[in-house]
């Protein structure tokens, strides 16, 4: 005799059983499983608690109808930063006989329950994401839509095992501080990204490896959080360079913050990198730009997006299952912003 246990795991279970138990119609229970809207919080969530514990699968959930969608979503679309990303994208995505949809989150979190269901509505075959953090659930709603999520320097540790690609961020910011330290400077500011973001915290880590290799203490006063882009170069490096001992270089965790704190220094009168020498991190075109042109950390942003796309299409396409974290390296681009320091900080 077949247990009520039993009953309940059976992959057979329609939808008008679902929708007669929990005592709603059935295109109430399509909206649910489809993530549409006009549905009110209390059912969906007591129909999807029935869809769970009956372990119900739609028809054909395990090889998806093929819509040529990937969506490709990004913190923000500064064009210095984000192009060459979008060009990685679209170049593998073209590869895979794909189309990218973009979208920005404008530094919010990612999978909202709007997002989720305009997602559902109009389909896609999977989800890059790019330096942002998925929104509590969201992972577990695209899991119930069949949608692949890989992420691209994600805020945040990624959800269970989603795949995940990243430059060498640590090693990165170790390389800048140490050829700082092979020319002699001593007291090295750094200007990282936003607290809690991954790769802002991994070239913090590599600043402070350097140091502790050269057992050169640190100093909390040479070392601050932004936010990736010009101005908190600028906060940061006016504060630094009006300390009584100010620091002869300055490390800065993107090119764009490396552009603000130019401007501090020239503020202050001080020549780079005669009085100060300045390492950013990307190697975007804005680094040729600057005048003088700055020495920085390559992250390859084109090859890191394309090497997520190509992991997306993967597992959406042919089934396969990539998973766990993809380190690409990174490497010092030496330019002329960087020189040994002509007398120490005053």
């Amino acid at each position: 005799m077949t247990s009520d246990r039993q009953r309940r795991r059976s992959p057979r279970v329609t939808i008008s059983q679902i929708a007669e138990e929990a005592g709603v119609s059935m295109p109430t229970v399509s909206r649910v499983l489809n993530g549409r809207t006009g549905v009110s919080d209390e059912t969906r969530a007591a129909v999807q608690a029935l869809l769970d514990e009956h372990g119900y699968q739609r028809r054909g959930t395990a090889q998806r109808q093929r819509v040529g969608l990937i969506d490709f979503v990004l913190r923000d679309l500064d064009p210095i930063w984000a192009m060459p990303l979008i060009q990685g994208a679209e170049t593998e995505a073209m590869r895979a006989g794909a189309s990218i949809v973009l979208t920005s989150t404008h530094g919010r979190s990612v999978g909202n329950r709007r997002w989720i269901q305009h997602l559902a509505s109009r389909r896609t075959d999977a989800v890059v994401i790019v330096v942002s953090e998925l929104s509590e659930g969201a992972a577990a709603e695209l899991g119930r839509l069949h949608t692949p999520v890989v992420l691209v320097d994600p805020v945040g540790s990624a959800p269970g095992n989603m795949p995940t690609v990243a430059a060498a961020n640590r090693a990165g910011g170790r390389m800048a501080t140490e050829h700082l330290f092979r020319l002699g400077h001593r007291r090295i500011g750094i200007v990282t990204g936003p607290q809690g973001v991954r790769c802002s915290e991994d070239r913090l880590e590599g600043y402070r490896d350097a140091h502790r290799r050269h057992g050169i203490p640190l100093d909390p006063h040479l070392q601050d959080y932004g936010d990736f882009m010009p101005a908190s170069g600028l906060a940061s490096a006016r504060r630094m360079l009006g300390m009584s001992r100010r620091p002869t270089a300055i490390f800065a965790g993107t090119d764009q913050t490396a552009s603000g704190v130019y401007t501090a220094a020239r503020e202050r009168h001080l020549r780079i990198p005669e009085d100060l020498s300045v390492v950013g991190f990307d190697d975007v075109i804005l680094s040729e730009w600057l005048q003088p042109p700055l020495t920085t950390v390559r992250q390859p942003l084109e090859q890191m997006a394309r090497a997520a796309i190509r992991a997306a299409a993967q597992i959406a396409y042919e089934g396969r299952a990539p998973s766990g974290r993809l380190e690409l390296p990174t490497s010092l681009t030496l330019r002329a912003s960087t020189s040994a320091p002509m007398r120490a900080a005053a």
